[in-house]
């Protein structure tokens, strides 16, 4: 009976479907019209009121809409006519970004290509339009500044009328069509102050000139034309910083090559990149992208992967050797055999994390949400009271409406609307070119927060490539007899100790084909040495032959203990030594003695043995050691540096556990943890801690411990269920990232305080002057367009964080 396939992690990872049932489907939304998080607020609540909406999440950074499905829903989600009919009604602008369930393809890369070329005419036609406003402007502003110096050039009253005119309703007009939709929707929104301040300004300006036609003390066409043209310059500055925080996702888009060489027989043909299937064999030349994930079927080279995992030094790369599309092949021509395309590409996934991050919100952000809804209605009444109180004051009209314009056009919420996402986006941007995968706004909120660490041991502090140190074949069978049966219980398993035993039995096999070649007269043949070369290239080859000789069926894990299978009648195991004990297999006091010396040396020891039929026996004991990571050392001292306490938590015995933990630095291990108890013992240090923790890990075993930590950590180079499990993705397998992501993590924080801070205290000091008369319509325009500006380029910074590598 053959070997019984293992399901693999992702099929692990995913839940169960019945097999009718149609998975529920996200949509994507371009919004147009938004201005302002009140706009924002109100897209929200439109779309959640179209039926089979479970939520919805609206970036104002992005102009975009997430559309989650009701899992009670038909499966197919809320019909996208429904969804884009009522975001209309509300008073803007939708179209589908891409249809819910097409695959990433070379149409999708020309459509995101489309869509950010789109942006960019859009930013030069604001500017083109700023410029304009600013030309007309500009005559009636600066006679006013050369009244301060002596200087009398006023326009005449009907010339600043013609040119304040072509300001209002030409380059103004976006503001009274985004007012109109706000009216009709029932709120209001940073459009509507700039058109009410402004249109009070240019009315009053009017009724002066018609009722006093050669007086022009009391014109404000140049209060009503800077307003516009400094909410339009806003406009402007906001879209290109904007665009600006969106950089790693085009960057990150601009990695996948549209086309790929395919062979064909004898031949080579390039062909477009949505003709490529898994398993076609693709061919990289030197310094070509690679196009598709795949392994390396023939050749050597080095692959430039800085984009993909941050790993600043190209990686060398031969036969079954992984490699990822977007990276770059150096020196060598390689043939790859495809495993992944489109949307099941690592780089596929990698923009489709980015992009969920980003559009995610925190949760402060929600605070923000609610403080916006209420701020234009808020302003609107201040600015009632403005005017009323002047005049009850016994100012003119002229006088209390200007002070009202003023109220209305200092009061614009759109710092505080961009104040959070822009930072997000920075910040995450930034973090996936280092290779830190932040999977959602709440993770990155949550690890500033951090204040203690739990690592696992194997593949994340450690290389995760152990190797046999020691077999001792037990009783009357032999050492290459039992080598033999260990890998053919291990050979179909990718655990790192599996790996290392079948490594084991293909090296012996090696030895002895050495051996027996070195015994033989080769002198005919070419020489010892070749044919030495040639036999030990075989040699995986032969190895697995006769592995495969000794058939193995119904191989099954056992959590936190090993992994057992039948073999001709028998059932055989390789496991901890708490299995051995479990069993009751009883050892000659000289093994049990070698044991302890192994473990306390820091080996992992194991030991294969019969369960079945006859009594469970031990036949060989199996010592593995690994190599602590070498920058393991530097991120345990950079996170001690940062005030966060490191904790080891491993399945490997005390001895292993000790010894690298003393070479790390690391005062509080636990040992011999099985996966359920690894998420005992996270919450225990929840208990104990007054602030996060935080877990890294890469296994399978680790996921429980991921989803039970506050914030989970997985190396990329690890399983699909511990990725999944966790808030944060290292795309490498280095420590040090740890450290990185959190520092991110708290850079991110500080800009969404600041720019919270700033925002607020714009409207908190601006608002009151306007309503005391201490500030101009002209000048609040002027502070208004500031405020937003200065709020996107401080989250801007962000992108000058380089991680460990730039400190």
């Amino acid at each position: 009976m053959p070997l019984r396939a293992l399901p693999t992690m992702t099929e692990l990872a995913t839940p169960r479907r019945p097999a009718d049932a149609t998975p529920p489907r996200t949509t994507e939304l371009d919004i147009g019209g938004m201005t302002c998080a009140s706009c924002a607020m109100r897209v929200e609540k439109a779309l959640a009121k179209v039926p089979g909406v479970a939520s919805v999440s609206v970036n104002l950074a992005t102009e975009t809409a997430t559309v989650n499905p009701n899992d009670a829903a038909s499966g197919a989600g809320a019909d996208t006519d429904a969804l884009i009919a009522a975001v209309k009604k509300a008073g803007y602008e939708a179209t589908l970004i891409a249809p819910p369930d097409a695959p990433a393809s070379v149409s999708d890369t020309a459509a995101l290509a489309t869509a950010a070329d789109s942006k960019r005419s859009q930013t030069r036609r604001e500017l083109a339009a700023v410029l304009a406003s600013a030309v007309l402007t500009l005559p009636l502003v600066l006679p006013m500044v050369g009244e301060w110096f002596g200087l009398h050039a006023m326009l005449s009253p009907w010339l600043q009328f013609a040119l304040a005119s072509i300001v209002q309703f030409v380059f103004g007009a976006r503001f009274y069509r985004a007012a109109y939709r706000a009216v009709r929707a029932g709120a209001g929104n940073m459009d509507l102050l700039v058109a009410l301040g402004t249109s009070a300004a240019y009315g009053i300006s009017v009724y002066e000139l018609a009722t006093h036609p050669g007086d022009m003390a009391h014109l404000y066409f140049e209060a009503s034309a800077v307003g516009i043209t400094l909410g339009r310059f806003g406009k402007w500055l906001e879209a290109r910083a904007k665009r600006q925080t969106t950089d790693a996702i085009r960057a990150l888009n601009a990695l996948r090559p549209d086309r790929a060489r395919i062979r064909v027989g004898a031949d080579e043909r390039e062909v477009p990149l949505a003709q490529v299937r898994v398993g076609t064999v693709v061919i990289v030349r030197p310094g070509e992208r690679v196009p598709v994930d795949g392994a390396v079927l023939e050749g050597r080279t080095h692959i430039d992967e800085s984009l993909i995992t941050g790993e600043s030094l190209p990686v060398p790369k031969q036969a079954v050797d992984p490699v990822t599309a977007g990276s770059i092949n150096g020196e060598g021509a390689i043939a790859v055999t495809t495993t992944a395309i489109g949307a099941e590409t690592t780089l596929a996934r990698i923009i489709r994390l980015v992009e969920s991050a980003q559009a995610e919100k925190a949760p402060i952000q929600r605070l923000v949400d609610r403080v916006s809804e209420i701020f234009v209605p808020a302003i609107l009444a201040i600015a009632a009271l403005t005017l009323v109180g002047w005049l009850i004051a016994g100012a003119g009209g002229e006088t209390a409406i200007l002070n009202a314009v003023a109220v209305l056009v200092i009061a614009c919420p759109c710092a505080l609307g961009l104040a959070t996402p822009a930072a997000i986006m920075a910040g995450t941007g930034v973090a996936a070119r280092r290779g830190v995968l932040i999977k959602d706004a709440e993770a990155l909120e949550t690890a500033h927060r951090v204040t203690i660490v739990a690592f696992d041991k194997t593949g994340t502090l450690t290389l995760g490539q152990p190797s046999v140190t020691a077999f001792e074949a037990i009783g009357d069978i032999g050492r290459d007899e039992a080598l033999a049966l260990a890998a053919a219980v291990q050979r179909h398993s990718d655990h790192p100790l599996a790996r290392a035993v079948v490594k084991a039995y293909e090296a012996a096999q090696a030895g002895n084909l050495r051996d027996e070649l070195a015994a033989t007269d080769s002198s005919a043949n070419g020489g010892i040495e070749a044919q030495v070369d040639s036999a030990l290239g075989a040699s995986a080859s032969a190895a697995v032959a006769k592995v495969a000789t000794l058939t193995a069926s119904a191989a099954r894990a056992v959590p936190g203990r090993g992994v057992e299978a039948d073999m001709h009648g028998r059932t055989l195991a390789l496991g901890s030594t708490r299995w051995l004990n479990e069993l009751g297999i009883p050892l000659p006091t000289q093994l049990a003695e070698r044991a302890k010396q192994l473990e306390a040396a820091g080996n992992t020891v194991s030991w294969l043995m019969q369960r079945a039929p006859l009594e469970p026996t031990a036949l060989a004991l199996i010592a593995f050691g690994d190599t602590v990571k070498p920058t393991a050392r530097a991120a345990v001292e950079r996170l001690t540096r940062m005030g966060i306490k490191s904790v080891l938590v491993t399945g490997d015995n005390h001895g292993s556990a000790a010894s690298v933990a003393e070479a790390l630095g690391i005062a509080e291990f636990h040992a011999e943890v099985l996966p359920d108890d690894k998420a005992r013992v996270i919450r225990d240090l929840k208990i104990r801690s007054t602030g996060i923790v935080a877990m890294v890990g890469d296994g399978i075993n680790d996921a429980p411990a991921l989803a039970a930590a506050d914030i989970g950590i997985a190396m990329a180079t690890g399983t699909d269920v511990a990725m999944q499990a966790a808030g944060i993705t290292l795309m490498r397998g280095d420590p040090a990232l740890v450290a990185d992501a959190i520092d991110i993590s708290r850079r991110t924080w500080r800009k969404i305080q600041q720019n919270l801070f700033w925002a607020f205290v714009y409207n908190l000091i601006g608002i009151p002057l306007a309503a005391f008369g201490l500030l101009n319509p002209m000048l609040a325009g002027a502070a208004m367009a500031f405020s937003s500006v200065s709020v996107v380029t401080n989250a801007l910074l962000l992108r000058t964080w380089r991680g460990a590598s730039g400190r």
